[in-house]
C-alpha cells in the first residue's frame, strides 16, 4: 500500500508486552502501520512532535506525566490530535477524565483483540469510539455529582487507613470539617460508609488504591 494512505500510529504504554502485542496485532494490517513506540507521556509528546502521527495508542497509567496529562498536552499544541485511550481502567470517571482532555476514543485492554483494529480505523476516519461498559458506565452516573479534589484528597487518605482526626492533621483542618466532608461523599456516592465509599469510588477510577 503506498506510503500516504497507510494509518500511522504510535503506542504509548510503560509494559514493553503490552506494546509488543499492539505491535504485533497492527502488523498484520496491510493498511496500518507502527511509527513509533514510547513508555511515558513525556516520550509520547516528544515522538507526536517527531513523527505526527495519525493515530495515538494512549495508556493512563504511566510513571511521570500520565495518559489524561499527556493527552492535554498534545490537545493543547494539536487540536486535530487523534488519540485512543487503551486501558485495564474501566472506571466512568477516568474514561470522563480522559474524554475531556480530548480522547477520541476509550478502549479497554482486555477487548483489544477484538475492537483495536475497527476503532482505530474509526477513530482515523473521524469517528469516537467507546467500549460498551465504559458508554454504561458513563451514561449510569454522568448526571451524578465526581467528588471534588479535595474530597477525593479526604477519601484517598481514608482508603490509606487514616481516621478523621489523623485526615484533618494531614490537611490542617478541624476534625469537624472532615466530617463534613465524608457525609457529602457518602452522599454523593450513595455510599453506607466509609468502606463502601472506598470501594465505589476506586472501582469508578475516582481515587486510586
Amino acid at each position: 500500500m503506498p506510503q500516504s494512505h497507510l494509518i500511522r500510529v504510535l503506542v504509548v504504554d510503560d509494559h514493553p508486552l503490552l506494546r509488543e502485542g499492539v505491535c504485533a496485532v497492527i502488523g498484520t494490517q496491510a493498511d496500518l502501520a507502527i511509527i513509533g513506540e514510547a513508555a511515558s507521556g513525556e516520550e509520547a509528546v516528544l515522538l507526536y512532535e517527531r513523527h505526527h502521527p495519525d493515530i495515538v495508542l494512549m495508556d493512563l497509567q504511566m510513571p511521570g506525566m500520565g495518559g489524561v496529562a499527556a493527552i492535554e498536552a498534545l490537545r493543547k499544541d494539536h487540536p486535530g490530535a487523534r488519540v485512543i485511550v487503551l486501558t485495564t481502567y474501566s472506571g466512568d470517571a477516568q474514561a470522563m477524565s480522559a474524554l475531556r482532555a480530548g480522547a477520541a476514543g476509550y478502549l479497554l485492554k482486555s477487548s483489544m483483540r477484538t475492537e483495536l483494529l475497527h476503532t482505530i480505523r474509526s477513530v482515523h476516519a473521524g469517528g469516537k469510539f467507546l467500549s460498551a461498559g465504559i458508554a454504561t458506565g458513563i451514561a449510569m452516573h454522568h448526571a451524578e455529582d465526581v467528588l471534588s479534589t479535595r474530597e477525593s484528597e479526604v477519601l484517598t487518605l481514608a482508603a490509606s487507613g487514616n481516621s478523621n482526626k489523623q485526615i484533618a492533621g494531614r490537611l490542617g483542618l478541624s476534625e469537624d470539617t472532615i466530617k463534613g466532608y465524608m457525609k457529602v461523599i457518602f452522599a454523593k456516592l450513595g455510599a453506607a460508609d466509609r468502606t463502601h465509599a472506598v470501594t465505589i469510588a476506586a472501582r469508578r477510577g475516582i481515587i486510586e488504591l
